[in-house]
């Protein structure tokens, strides 16, 4: 696949557009790869807490998103596309009115947004996180308790070994104990013993035999180790002692607003009740005593994949390399296909609406994971593909490129399902479609599943038209390809394109 060469960019940035606050990190790329931090921007926008008993994003949280995101545009209108990350978590993941959310942030960025799995989202926790760390030998828990979701992976060094996400937050937790601002030892327990049964699932995967030390990170983490440092609880990090002290003086109080406690924000007070418990329901479910906090979470772990990617330590690449193995991919077949996409795909990007460096890419992982269905059934394999796409655990994917992958992969064969593009993303819809006719061409050449030399082919996509040349008379001798193009054609006019080949 053809990409342009490209001297790293000068500055890259990442956004979270988490359930509880939205933080932007700008940094300056060094030339040896390394990363220096030059402004950090947060704002509790309390996404989350908009959500309406329909499911969608009210109109105030909404307004509060958009004034947050209009602020952190004029740091990053400038920069490459390439050199910006935007990530959207559990709000986005489970919010109906969330793509056209998407849509307009998109508008005020000027950038992609991607909404990621719980999954994803934990391996870009323990990511930031162990960069932040020392290397030493061990296993590490570390726990991101979010607005909507709480994140527990175990990990080595660098290496997430186990990563789950559990749907309860700081917000959806005090929305449904504390929404009325009092805080009593019934409710709490209540909170506390909700969270511990959502948890209890993953008790044995990540109980305190799993692991040497626990790490936390995040807002609510974070704002509860400040307390308890501040009240003189625990010196460092956080205890279950600790824990179980600031839970009776927040019953003590008994409302959020007579919490009178060091440490704590104004904008952190509407959540840290439902934090507190989602907290606790961890230490007692999970047996920890003890707890480190880091500075580092999800948005330098956006920021540190990203920098792979432009380094071209892209754990795409690796993901698709595991997928192909687990589901039996004909390696040498997906080679054919995939050497012949890039050829196309030299031939067309020009004059495409293909972008060579952030979708070409995409194209090349689907030509390579384009039969993985024929594990399943060889009768219609491309939907038993496509569905595997749309529901693996991916690595480093968002789910808008996972669907991308998986319409792709349905629509590589036998009818052109231009539904399932205009079901994706603005970006993928018109590049997805061009993408996939050259999938569709490039199946179609290497049908013959042998090591033969293809021609020198020109091809041009203009719109709606495609235009196929061969050298002349070889189509001549190869009638079973020109049989192949005419019932192309006739599958592509169907979809509103011409296919003109000769």
């Amino acid at each position: 696949m053809t990409t342009t060469k490209h001297h790293l960019p000068e500055m890259v940035a990442a956004i979270d557009l988490g359930s509880n606050s939205f933080h932007m990190i700008v940094a300056r790329l060094e030339e040896n790869g390394t990363l220096s931090v030059i402004d950090r921007l947060r704002d509790s926008v309390r996404l989350g807490g908009g959500l309406d008993r329909n499911g969608n994003i009210d109109e105030a949280a909404q307004q509060r998103a958009f004034t947050c995101l209009e602020t952190f545009s004029q740091r990053i209108r400038d920069l490459p596309h390439s050199a910006v990350r935007v990530a959207g978590t559990n709000t986005l993941r489970v919010a109906k009115n969330a793509q056209a959310f998407v849509d307009k942030a998109e508008s005020i960025l000027n950038h992609s947004i991607e909404v990621i799995e719980g999954r994803e989202e934990a391996r870009l926790i323990y990511l930031g996180v162990a960069h932040g760390l020392a290397t030493k030998e061990g296993n590490r828990l570390v726990v991101d308790i979010g607005g909507g979701s709480t994140e527990l992976i175990i990990g080595q060094s660098m290496l997430p070994m186990r990563r789950e996400s559990m749907y309860t937050g700081c917000v959806s937790a005090s929305r449904r104990f504390f929404a009325d601002g009092y805080i009593t030892r019934k409710t709490m327990k209540a909170a506390v013993t909700d969270a511990s049964m959502i948890l209890y699932s993953q008790a044995s995967r990540f109980d305190s035999k799993k692991w040497d030390e626990a790490i936390g990170c995040a807002g609510t983490i974070k704002a509860i180790g400040n307390i308890l440092h501040e009240q003189g609880w625990c010196e460092s990090g956080i205890s279950y002692k600790g824990l179980k002290q600031l839970r009776d003086v927040m019953i003590e109080a008994g409302h959020i607003d007579k919490l009178n406690l060091v440490g704590l924000s104004d904008n952190r007070r509407p959540v840290i009740a439902g934090g507190l418990s989602v907290l606790l329901g961890v230490f007692k479910t999970l047996k920890i005593k003890h707890m480190l906090v880091s500075d580092q979470g999800m948005r330098e772990g956006l920021l540190y994949d990203l920098v792979g990617r432009i380094t071209h330590t892209d754990v795409r690449d690796a993901t698709v390399e595991t997928v192909m193995s687990k589901w039996g991919v004909d390696e040498v077949q997906a080679g054919r296909v995939t050497d012949t996409v890039d050829i196309l795909c030299k031939k067309a990007c020009e004059n495409s609406n293909i972008d060579a460096d952030q979708q070409a890419p995409l194209l090349r992982w689907a030509s390579m994971l384009h039969e993985i269905g024929l594990q399943v059934s060889h009768n219609n394999y491309h939907k038993h593909g496509s569905y595997l796409l749309t529901n693996a655990d991916m690595q480093g994917f968002s789910r808008q490129e996972q669907a991308l992958l998986a319409a792709l992969v349905l629509s590589h064969r036998s009818k052109f399902r231009t539904a399932a593009f205009d079901k994706l993303m603005k970006p993928f819809v018109t590049p997805g479609k061009h993408m996939c006719i050259l999938l569709r061409l490039a199946v179609l050449l290497q049908r013959g599943r042998a090591d033969i030399e293809l021609p020198d082919v020109d091809l041009k996509i203009d719109d709606n038209q495609i235009i196929l040349r061969f050298p002349p008379d070889w189509l001549k001798h190869n009638s079973m390809t020109k049989a192949s193009l005419r019932k192309e054609a006739e599958y592509l006019e169907a979809a509103g394109y011409t296919l003109n080949f000769a």
